[in-house]
């Protein structure tokens, strides 16, 4: 497992019974998590007096309980020197999933190593995690998201990580529909992210299912790379999708560039316990 240790701002306190207890900065959340089937004795102080609760309906959704929280507030992830704007909306997030700086440390290491410019295309790149970090690497990122709110969020969190001069194109579109019409403009990058969501449309109702329209864009993401391509990362936060699925879709589609495929579950460090919070998969293609 692909573990996020290096946090200083952010913590998984506990978790028990379906919720994380979460330490943001100053502030604890209390939030469902899916994959917390197990009970254990809430023995944290924060389990009681959280500063936000977000509770699951049995119908569906939820909403979220405020007790001393502000409208928003930012977290540092010092090891890259990012700063996150965070803020509680709908269906229970912040703004930010912490587990990916597993994700970000591996490719700004290579990013910083490759000796050349390194072209970045980030696709689904919600609030810009990775569009930073991979920018503060020093690499020219393609940001692309169909959600303008989103967007412009990422654009906040590049200002506040001064990052907002660094060579970024900000794009609200459909990631097919700009990935296709790339192909055709002959552009070319030297490295793909993609963190697409399991169910979504885009600015104009594009229906977007993971399970049926992943390995075709994995495709015509390949036709987009340069001659001498760097890294191609997919996360998936998609049950069905497990680590083995994202290899073997890289190793499928890469293998023309030769290199080498890891996939693996990613996760968090959890206090209490000592044990690690399983968040999703990612697999890795690199030179």
């Amino acid at each position: 497992m692909w573990i996020a240790d290096k946090w200083k701002d952010y913590e998984v306190i506990d978790c028990s019974g379906g919720e994380k207890l979460e330490r943001w900065g100053d502030y604890t959340l209390v939030r469902p998590d899916p994959q917390v089937i197990w009970e254990t004795p809430r023995t944290a102080n924060g389990w009681k007096h959280p500063n936000a609760h977000y509770h699951r309906s049995k119908k569906g959704g939820g909403e979220w309980e405020f007790f001393d929280l502000p409208q928003q507030w930012s977290i540092r992830y010092p090891a890259l020197g990012l700063t996150f704007n965070l803020k509680p909306f709908s269906f229970k997030h912040t703004g930010l999933f912490p587990e990916q700086a597993a994700n970000w440390d591996w490719f700004s290491e290579k990013i910083r190593k490759a000796g050349r410019p390194v072209r970045v295309l980030n696709l689904f790149a919600y609030t810009g995690g990775a569009t930073l970090a991979a920018a503060a690497a020093g690499a020219a990122v393609t940001h692309v998201d169909a959600s303008k709110g989103m967007v412009q969020w990422a654009k906040e969190n590049a200002a506040s990580s001064r990052l907002a001069d660094a060579p970024i194109r900000w794009l609200v579109d459909d990631c097919v529909k700009f990935v296709e019409r790339e192909i055709r403009r002959g552009n070319r990058y030297d490295a793909v992210i993609m963190d697409p969501p399991s169910y979504g449309r885009g600015p104009k109702g594009e229906v977007w299912k993971i399970e049926d329209c992943i390995y075709p864009l994995v495709k015509l993401c390949t036709r987009l790379l340069s001659d001498d391509p760097l890294f191609f990362l997919i996360n998936s936060y998609t049950t069905g999708l497990q680590p083995a699925v994202l290899a073997y879709m890289l190793g499928t589609e890469m293998r023309p560039y030769g290199g080498t495929v890891t996939a693996e579950e990613i996760g968090l460090p959890v206090t209490a316990s000592g044990l690690v919070l399983p968040c999703g998969a990612s697999g890795r293609w690199e030179v």
